[in-house]
């Protein structure tokens, strides 16, 4: 099943899309976070939308603009794919390989959950940034709160997917990444959700035998194919994802989590690194990124031109009186 949320005559609903793109809305629901946080599972939530598909029919997809499929309240971001550590690295910091320590566990970093666009909204460039990129990822997203789970458990608090581009300043992140507290500004500013919740039972068909996703991943700039993946190239599962997430604390509906991005030209930088050289170049205004994930759906950004930075001064050296 596949849910929307979507801006209609200056109203926002939320709905089940049938087979043919028509919206089926649910009366006085305005935001699936809120829908998810009361079904409380994914059965809940299924037999919500069985009872959508009888409802009156709504616009077609076509004729509305889709908003991202949720407002998350949190967004964690991993890293889980070895070939796009090694290339990005490469390319960020000049370092070969990849760290050992990145085997250990699947790290991960929150990212800004008021910055999130939907499928086709125009993406402006960050302040003071010249080297824009994007990330083709795929994002888990949680229906039901846990707490200290194992993977089997973590499986029936996840939903359903969704695409995910992580944008990235990759000048600002290379500034701020040396002082060693993280990406900051670099990821702060946009993160593209949708088209749609798709739910978990919907992909199932897509698992393989250790337990991955097998989707085929796919990024365009200006309709030009640069990077094409597989979804099960993970090293870690999402359901290891969500463990992990939630040791020590709680995940609640609506988190989001994503996979980190996928290689083979999931970024741009990753091709830096690979290449030597800023080929393809770094996204410019006018330039429209375009990924697609197979059982899920595709989203299409154009980037547009950003504001320049408000002033700030450089750190002023203090000399450390004590009272």
């Amino acid at each position: 099943m596949r849910f929307a949320t979507y801006e209609h005559r200056d109203q926002h609903h939320v709905a089940v899309i049938d087979k043919d793109g028509t919206l089926r809305p649910l009366s006085g629901v305005h935001c699936l976070t809120g829908l998810l946080t009361e079904a409380g599972s994914t059965p809940e939530l299924l037999d919500a939308g069985t009872r959508l598909l009888d409802a009156q029919a709504g616009p077609h997809v076509s004729e509305v603009r889709l908003l991202p499929p949720l407002q998350p309240p949190t967004v964690r971001d991993f890293v889980t794919f070895e070939e796009h550590v090694e290339g990005v690295r490469r390319s960020v910091d000049g370092a070969a390989g990849v760290p050992e320590r990145w085997y250990a566990a699947p790290t991960f970093y929150f990212t800004n959950p008021y910055a999130v666009y939907g499928p086709h909204d125009d993406i402006p460039v960050p302040p003071g940034s010249s080297l824009l990129d994007f990330e083709l990822e795929v994002a888990a997203v949680i229906g039901k709160e846990g707490r200290d789970l194992t993977p089997e458990q973590a499986r029936d608090h996840i939903v359903g997917y969704t695409v995910f581009n992580d944008w990235t300043a990759r000048d600002l992140q290379a500034a701020e990444m040396k002082v060693g507290l993280g990406p900051c500004k670099g990821k702060d500013t946009a993160t593209t959700l949708g088209p749609y919740l798709v739910t978990a039972d919907e992909l199932e068909r897509y698992r393989d035998a250790d337990g991955f996703l097998r989707l085929a991943l796919t990024a365009s700039v200006n309709d030009e194919v640069v990077g094409r993946d597989l979804l099960s190239n993970m090293s870690w599962t999402f359901e290891e994802l969500v463990a992990y997430a939630s040791r020590g604390t709680v995940v609640r509906p609506g988190d989001v989590l994503g996979s980190g991005t996928c290689g083979n030209g999931g970024c741009l930088a990753e091709l830096w690194g690979v290449r030597g050289e800023q080929s393809p170049p770094p996204l410019k205004p006018g330039d429209t990124v375009t990924l697609t994930v197979e059982g899920i759906g595709t989203v299409s950004n154009t980037v547009i031109a950003g504001r320049e930075p408000e002033p700030l001064p450089t750190a002023r050296r203090r000399t450390r009186e004590r009272p």
